[in-house]
């Protein structure tokens, strides 16, 4: 472990202990989204580290008491791959699945069916006892009785969850962040004033003395029923796919509650004293929601045409993800949506992982008389009237001259190459006039045919020469050297860009030559390529091959030696703003010097590159989980020297 990592692990555990004390006490200061990040990446970078065992403590205010029950943290998946990685060392017959309540835990200690005392969580062994307020408070039983009115002899423990519903917070704490925070600061107010409107929902019990009144979990919620405790529902599954819908029908549910929960709590039946008392138990998981994930109704799908490829993109209900509002996902090919067996009224989860956008994972099953028609594809362009070929893994126009296609080819190009003074609205109408039709008509472009889309009739007559045409046309000049990387992904072969040229290029694919001779197994050898990816390059390549080596062999372009740079082999990522160039030009200067770039923080990349190397940003938390270096631009400028 490097120097920088203890750095880290020390940062990190001082923020959970910061941000644990201020969750316990009352005043969360970030999202439990947010603060199971740090966690992760402390448990990522120090399993061991003492912080992981701990829960919060509360405060001083009360007089202390050690629970009977321990109240330890549960392990924690945030999503279905995780939580499957979890089942399928926890194999059970059946998953018992609760609510996870997201609220205050509330410990009850009960002897001979009398409350004796309420105990906060505290740091998991000891808590506030807090007994006067939570005698006000619903849902808590200050003796045991049963349907029938007798007395229940009960000595333990009962815990729950402490609630706010949403009506309440609505009406009598609106200031307060969110229904838990506002709980919190109740339960511990010293004159117990506000106590009566929050409600207790139980979950768990120990008895103490005696033959214990239960014997399984099921057993055991119906106990606390029994005795009038207010419970959350209870689900029994019978595999761990089934535990996954029952959570994405759940996901679309507690929109509709009128208390917080933020994911479900999965149990084998049987109870399992010794891994309860754990300071982190072993059998259970906290399946968590995520910001990063809802679940609406599919009202249309829109096909979005770029060059020859029409995508699907889904328009829902919308839904909050990672704070923002969002209302469209990609639905990535036809075969994709065959595969999901999505339908206009669908219920779908939709999901924004990371730095990627929307997208439907996963169909929820038709509820009865649920009303959904089939989606209907497109058949023909609707530039040139082509039939569209659907190959499963992309719907798209066959036409190689269809003018939508021939124009985003080379607006692609353009963009590619880095010509920033020939502008799309210039381009658009180069292309309608047919003074481009090609890549190479941008090259036989002279000053003289510029000249009229600068100035008009009269303008021409008086001066001739036009300073916006001669900076177009030197702006094309100037970009007729560059790298086999960049001459490849400029023309707009589908799904390849720069990057995947480069990983190409690094595995051997090293002249113009190599790449047009190459077969699809050659293509598909290479790690990050599948058989679709490189039967579409291929088929991409024969394609425009006559113009390529039209381009190349006339000297029109000149393409730059592979090998040799100060950045070969090495491969750079830009975060945030860089003080003395553009985020592109930057790039340029990587690819110049025989580098790669990625718009993303992945494990092979080599630099992560930001003035603020000190930022928790998601990029920097990444490459540091990674262990990639992080450098400031003075240090990149310096490698390229």
């Amino acid at each position: 472990m490097d120097l920088f990592d203890n750095a880290r692990i020390d940062e990190l555990t001082s923020l959970i202990k910061k941000y644990q004390d201020s969750y316990y006490n009352g005043e969360a200061e970030i999202s439990d989204a947010e603060f199971d990040s740090l966690w992760d990446e402390l448990k990522s970078l120090d399993p061991q580290n003492p912080i992981l065992q701990k829960v919060g403590a509360d405060s001083g205010s009360f007089a202390k008491v050690r629970h009977i029950m321990p109240m330890g943290s549960q392990e924690k998946a945030a999503n279905p791959e995780q939580f499957l990685a979890w089942a399928k060392n926890h194999s059970y017959n059946e998953y018992l699945v609760e609510y996870k309540l997201d609220g205050a835990s509330l410990e009850l200690q009960y002897s001979h069916g009398e409350l004796l005392r309420a105990v906060t969580r505290g740091d998991g062994a000891i808590g506030d006892d807090i007994t006067a307020n939570a005698k006000k408070m619903q849902g808590v039983k200050i003796a045991l009785f049963d349907e029938n009115c007798s007395k229940i002899d009960f000595t333990g423990a009962v815990r729950g969850e402490v609630l706010m519903s949403h009506t309440v917070h609505e009406k009598f704490y609106s200031d307060k962040a969110n229904c838990r925070n506002a709980a919190n600061g109740l339960m511990k107010r010293k004159d117990g004033s506000g106590s009566e409107r929050l409600c207790l929902m139980t979950y768990d019990a120990l008895s103490t003395e005696g033959e214990s009144p239960f014997s399984d979990e099921e057993e055991k919620i119906n106990w606390l029923k029994k005795c009038g405790f207010k419970t959350s529902p209870l689900k029994i599954c019978k595999s761990a796919d089934e535990v996954i819908a029952y959570r994405d029908e759940v996901m679309e549910k507690r929109k509709n509650l009128d208390y917080d929960i933020d994911g479900l709590v999965i149990k084998e039946r049987r109870i399992d004293l010794a891994d309860a008392s754990r300071a982190r138990p072993d059998r259970q998981i906290a399946f968590k929601f995520s910001l990063e994930e809802a679940v609406s109704v599919l009202r249309e799908v829109e096909w979005s045409e770029s060059g020859s490829t029409y995508t699907p993109v889904a328009i829902f209900d919308e839904v909050f993800l990672n704070g923002t509002k969002v209302q469209r996902a990609s639905l990535a090919n036809p075969d994709t949506m065959r595969n999901l067996g999505v339908k206009i009224g669908s219920h779908v989860v939709v999901v924004k992982r990371g730095e990627i956008i929307p997208k439907i994972e996963r169909v929820l099953p038709d509820e009865q008389d649920e009303k959904t028609r089939a989606i209907v594809f497109p058949e023909k362009c609707g530039t040139c009237g082509s039939e569209l070929v659907d190959e499963g893994s992309r719907l798209f126009c066959p036409n190689k001259n269809c003018p939508k296609r021939v124009l985003h080819q080379i607006q692609k190009w353009v963009s590619v190459v880095d010509i920033r003074d020939l502008g799309e609205s210039l381009l658009k109408e180069l292309f309608k006039n047919k003074e481009i039709n090609s890549i190479s008509g941008i090259y036989a472009l002279t000053q003289e045919k510029l000249v009229p889309y600068f100035l008009n009739e009269e303008s021409i007559e008086n001066q001739k020469d036009s300073l916006g045409a001669k900076k177009v046309y030197e702006s094309i000049q100037s970009h007729r050297k560059m790298s086999l990387a960049s001459f490849i992904g400029g023309f707009d072969i589908e799904g390849i860009g720069e990057t995947m040229v480069q990983k190409l290029i690094d595995s051997g694919f090293t002249t113009l030559s190599k790449f047009l001779s190459a077969t699809e197994e050659e293509i598909a050898s290479v790690y990050g390529f599948a058989e679709i990816t490189a039967k579409t390059f291929v088929e991409g390549l024969a394609e425009n091959k006559e113009e390529m080596l039209s381009l190349t062999q006339s000297g029109t372009i000149l393409l730059e030696e592979i090998g040799g740079g100060a950045l070969t082999g090495k491969s750079f990522c830009f975060t945030g703003e860089l003080h003395t160039m553009k985020r592109a030009d930057a790039e340029n200067l990587v690819k110049k010097a025989g580098g790669s770039c990625k718009s993303s923080v992945t494990k092979d990349l080599s630099y992560l590159v930001t003035n603020d190397t000190s930022s928790g940003s998601g990029k920097n938390q990444k490459a540091a989980k990674f262990g990639i270096p992080i450098i400031n631009e003075e240090e990149f400028l310096q490698m390229l020297k």
